[in-house]
């Protein structure tokens, strides 16, 4: 996938682009954004075009559009997770040397003589002080200055912020728009996996791009046979090592079963799929699936072994 920053299509969100422009046009522009929506759906995608119709850069071949994408221009600053150089991995939190900066970009004066942009991307990360110096800022609003922020989890903002902003909902892409946005990579992949993507992505392109670079269609069998039962005690640690061997494997083993346990809970609790004999009552897998969820995010917050993170899962769901 494209770089949000340097994308030169916005798929798939078509009416919410559309209140944007008319909010424009209308020249009663909100001082902050709020975009929310599930992740890798197109949230900083949106921000990016958001900002460069603001600073004049639609054409990206033009110098101030050029600016943009190489991350040099003067009038747009983005905040986001940090890298923990020490853990090679993103930071837990956006903390307040994050956000310090974003005072003193708007204490200036715009340097190209017109908005002054900052996108917070990611603003459910925000720890309690970072927010508290975003709050600050949407209180006291500077002239021509607009905050962008993304979300997966707008409920995890301060509700201060939330009502502070307009908020932009953008939904899962349609499977025209999720085809064209495969058929838009570098490397299109053939129509058979295309199609088995589409169904596993959730109308999310971010998520399609991680379900190729993990080789999601091997790992969806594996989920499967996890699944039905049919993984024997003796074949999970080759399984485990299958699964981390892969680029991003982990995550698209963990994002495959989760997916799995929450379908087969829906099915059997809305009696759209027959229980077998010895299956669990939908209660003990909505239990699985928060286990699961819960075994991933510690897993990938505190560094631990993924090896021994997929063995867990294994052997929960084998014993449910």
């Amino acid at each position: 996938m494209p770089d949000p920053r340097a994308c030169r299509r916005l798929l798939g969100h078509d009416a919410a682009w559309r209140e944007f422009l008319s909010v424009i046009r209308s020249g009663r522009l909100h001082h902050a954004w709020l975009l929310t929506g599930p992740e890798g759906i197109g949230k900083a995608t949106m921000a990016f075009m958001m900002a460069r119709t603001l600073l004049g850069a639609q054409d990206h071949d033009s110098p101030v559009g050029r600016r943009i994408t190489a991350g040099t221009h003067a009038d747009l600053l983005v905040v986001a997770r940090g890298m923990d150089e020490k853990r090679h991995r993103l930071r837990r939190e956006i903390v307040g040397d994050d956000i310090r900066p974003i005072s003193a970009f708007l204490r200036r004066t715009a340097a190209e003589g017109g908005w002054r942009v900052v996108i917070v991307d990611g603003a459910e990360y925000m720890n309690r002080t970072a927010a508290n110096a975003i709050l600050k800022i949407l209180e006291e609003p500077p002239e021509r200055a607009i905050l962008i922020l993304t979300t997966s989890v707008p409920g995890r903002l301060l509700p201060t912020i939330r009502s502070r902003c307009r908020v932009l909902a953008l939904s899962p892409l349609d499977d025209a728009a999720m085809r064209a946005v495969l058929m838009d990579m570098p490397s299109p992949p053939p129509a058979e996996q295309a199609a088995r993507i589409l169904s596993l992505a959730h109308g999310a392109p971010g998520r399609a791009a991680g379900l190729l670079a993990g080789n999601a269609a091997d790992l969806a069998n594996i989920v499967t046979a996890v699944m039905d039962g049919t993984v024997g005690d003796a074949a999970g640690y080759d399984i485990a090592e299958q699964v981390v061997r892969r680029e991003n494997g982990f995550c698209v083993f963990f994002d495959l079963l989760c997916d799995a346990i929450s379908d087969r809970t829906r099915n059997l609790a809305l009696g759209a799929e027959r229980g077998r004999e010895g299956d669990p009552h939908p209660a003990r897998l909505a239990l699985l699936w928060q286990d699961m969820v819960r075994l991933r995010a510690e897993t990938e917050q505190f560094n631990l072994d993924k090896l021994q993170a997929v063995l867990t899962a294994l052997a929960r769901v084998s014993g449910t």
